[in-house]
C-alpha cells in the first residue's frame, strides 16, 4: 500500500481534493494522508466534513492578518515538524496557494516525489493573480508528476519545458465536486436566504476577495449597488471572512434593501445558492469553472486569467473591475435576451465528472502499477479552440 500525503489549507483546495481523497480511499492500492495547514481553518474544516471527511493531522497555522511569507514560513516548518516521519512515498498539492508552494517545497526537502493537481494553468502575468501565478509556476519546476486540467494547461507545460510523459491531462475535479454535489445539496444555509426560491427576481450572486483586487473593492461595492438598484433583480453576496475585504465592502452594501449579503456559506449550500442564480459575477477562479459547468453566464471581475478556456468558449467574459465597467456589462446581459441565452448555453471545456478517476489512474501509472492514462479530451463543439488557449493570442485577449 502505498502512503501519499495530501497537504492542503483552503477551502478551494478542500474542494478540489475531496474527490481526489475519496477516491483514493476506495483504492485499496493507497493510504491516504490527509494534512491541513489550517490556512482557512473554518471554511476548510466546514467543507471537507460536508464530504465526509476530516484531515489526518492539522498544522493549525492561522493567525489573524499574518503576511504570506508568515503562512509560508508557518505551513512549511509545520510540515517538516509533523510530517517528516510519516514515511510518505508522494506528496500531493492542489493549485497555487501559500499551502500548495509550502507542500511541495517539503515534498523537495524531504526527496518525495510531488503530484501537482491542476497543474499548468498560466495567466502570463507574474503578478496577476497574485501570488497565485508565481506559486504555480515554482511548483511546476518542481513536480515529478503534473496532472493537467485541460489540453491547453499540458501545453502550457510543454512550452515551459516540463516532459510530456510526466503529464496527464485528467480534466479539473471541481466538476467531480460540483456533480456530487448536485445530489447532496439541501437549503441555502442562512435564514436570510430563505425566500429565495420564492424570490421571483433575477438573482445575481456576487463575490470578491483576491488581494489584486483590494484596492478596487469599493468600486466594486459601489457596481453592485447599481445593479441591485434595478427592480428585476436581487443581489446575494457571500462575503469573504478576510477583514480587509469586509472593511471595505460592508459600508457600502449592507445597508442595501435588495442586497442581501451573508457570511461564506458551507459548500453544498453554496452549490444550491449557484444553481438558483440566474448570474455570477465574481473574482474566484472557482466561479470561473463552476459557473460554465452549470451554464451560468459568469462575468469575471478580472483584466487577466490562467483560464481562458471559458472566456475563449462564451460563457465566461473578463469584465475588470470599474464601477461603470461592471455596471454596463451586467446592464448588457439583463437586457437582451439573447446575448444572455448565448453565454447560458455555451459550452465547459473544463471537465466530465471523471478527474478523480484519472488522477488516481494516473497516480497508479506513476508508481509502475497500472497502465497509462487516457487522457481527458473536451467535447468536440471546443476542440477546434483547444490549441489556441497556449498561444499570445489569446493571452492578449484575455488581459
Amino acid at each position: 500500500m502505498r502512503s501519499v500525503a495530501i497537504v492542503l489549507g483552503t477551502r478551494p483546495e478542500a474542494i478540489k481534493c475531496a474527490p481526489v481523497i475519496k477516491a483514493l480511499q476506495a483504492d485499496p492500492r493507497f493510504e491516504p494522508i490527509v494534512i491541513s495547514t489550517g490556512q482557512h481553518q473554518q471554511m476548510l474544516d466546514e467543507t471537507l466534513a460536508a464530504f465526509g471527511l476530516k484531515p489526518d493531522i492539522d498544522l493549525g497555522i492561522m493567525a489573524p492578518r499574518q503576511t504570506l511569507s508568515e503562512v509560508t514560513y508557518r505551513s512549511l516548518r509545520g510540515l517538516s515538524e509533523k510530517a517528516a516521519g510519516l514515511g510518505a512515498e508522494a506528496v500531493m498539492v492542489h493549485g497555487d496557494t501559500a499551502t500548495t508552494l509550502a507542500g511541495a517545497l517539503f515534498g523537495l526537502h524531504q526527496r518525495i516525489p510531488v503530484i501537482h493537481i491542476e497543474a499548468g494553468l498560466r495567466s502570463g502575468n507574474l503578478h496577476s493573480p497574485f501570488p497565485e501565478e508565481a506559486n504555480r509556476r515554482l511548483v511546476g519546476q518542481i513536480a515529478a508528476l503534473h496532472l493537467a486540467p485541460t489540453p491547453g494547461n499540458s501545453a502550457n507545460l510543454i512550452r515551459e519545458g516540463i516532459g510530456e510523459n510526466s503529464i496527464v491531462v485528467t480534466g479539473n475535479t471541481v466538476i467531480d465536486a460540483l456533480r456530487w454535489a448536485g445530489e447532496n445539496a439541501d437549503g441555502y444555509g442562512d435564514p436570510a436566504l430563505e425566500d429565495l426560491d420564492s424570490d421571483p427576481r433575477c438573482v445575481v450572486l456576487a463575490s470578491a476577495h483576491r488581494r489584486e483586487s483590494w484596492e478596487k473593492l469599493p468600486e466594486i461595492a459601489a457596481a453592485l449597488v447599481e445593479i441591485a438598484s434595478r427592480p428585476e433583480v436581487r443581489v446575494v453576496v457571500p462575503l469573504h471572512r478576510n477583514p480587509v475585504v469586509r472593511e471595505a465592502m460592508l459600508p457600502v452594501i449592507g445597508a442595501h434593501p435588495d442586497i442581501t449579503v451573508v457570511d461564506p456559506l458551507p459548500y453544498l449550500s453554496f452549490c444550491r445558492l449557484m444553481r438558483r442564480s440566474d448570474l455570477i459575477l465574481s473574482d474566484s477562479s472557482g466561479a470561473e469553472e463552476e459557473g460554465p459547468a452549470l451554464g451560468k453566464p459568469t462575468l469575471v471581475l478580472r483584466e487577466i486569467t490562467e483560464r481562458p478556456e471559458a472566456v475563449v468558449a462564451g460563457t465566461a467574459r473578463l469584465v475588470g473591475r470599474t464601477t461603470a465597467g461592471i455596471v454596463s456589462e451586467v446592464g448588457a446581459l439583463l437586457d437582451d435576451e439573447q446575448k444572455y441565452k448565448s453565454m447560458a448555453t455555451a459550452a465547459n471545456p473544463y471537465g466530465d465528472g471523471l478527474a478523480s478517476e484519472r488522477t488516481v489512474a494516473a497516480l497508479r501509472h506513476f508508481f509502475g502499477e497500472g497502465p497509462a492514462v487516457a487522457p481527458f479530451v473536451p467535447g468536440s463543439d471546443i476542440d477546434a479552440f483547444a490549441a489556441a488557449l497556449v498561444t499570445d493570442d489569446v493571452y492578449a485577449e484575455t488581459r
